[in-house]
């Protein structure tokens, strides 16, 4: 599985080591950190910042400001739900309610036994089709708390 690679100080320096002699390195540096190892890993922030002439800060700062990012692994099921104002009006907010509750997490965290982290994403493109969910990358439509607690029930 993409991502389950265990930290080592010497993987990270050779993933940045192939991204940063290129223009504008960061995002590719940091998209090949999360792969490997599943988040961008708070001690690969002072190698990707020394390698690319950059304060710890901007690279924080990029980390940070990229909801795509992740600083801590996630479980091992991700569930994305849209946040966009299409998907509010026909439920989203709902929607999201419903799936704090039944995982018993909060956005950006991992249900206690590792299966399933709860993430918004801010536009899948399945407008006509919402409230949209991507699970583990695959899209769910027309979304209601029935239809997603189907999809979650073999996870949890």
């Amino acid at each position: 599985m993409a991502g389950d690679e265990p930290w080592t100080e010497e993987r990270a320096e050779a993933i940045i080591e192939a991204h940063k002699g290129q223009q504008g390195a960061t995002l590719p540096i940091l998209h090949d950190l999360q792969a490997a190892f599943g988040c961008v890993p708070v001690e690969a922030v002072p190698l990707v910042a020394k390698a690319l002439n950059l304060t710890r800060a901007e690279v924080h700062g990029v980390v940070t400001f990229y909801h795509e990012f992740r600083r801590h692994r996630p479980g091992r099921h991700v569930l994305r739900l849209c946040r966009a104002e299409a998907c509010q009006a026909v439920g989203a907010d709902a929607l999201a309610a419903h799936a704090r509750s039944r995982l018993k997490i909060g956005w950006h965290e991992t249900t206690a036994d590792g299966a399933v982290t709860l993430e918004p994403v801010f536009c899948l493109g399945l407008c006509a089709i919402g409230p949209a969910a991507l699970l583990d990358g695959e899209p769910l439509a027309r979304l209601d708390p029935a239809r997603l607690a189907m999809a979650l029930e073999p996870l949890t």
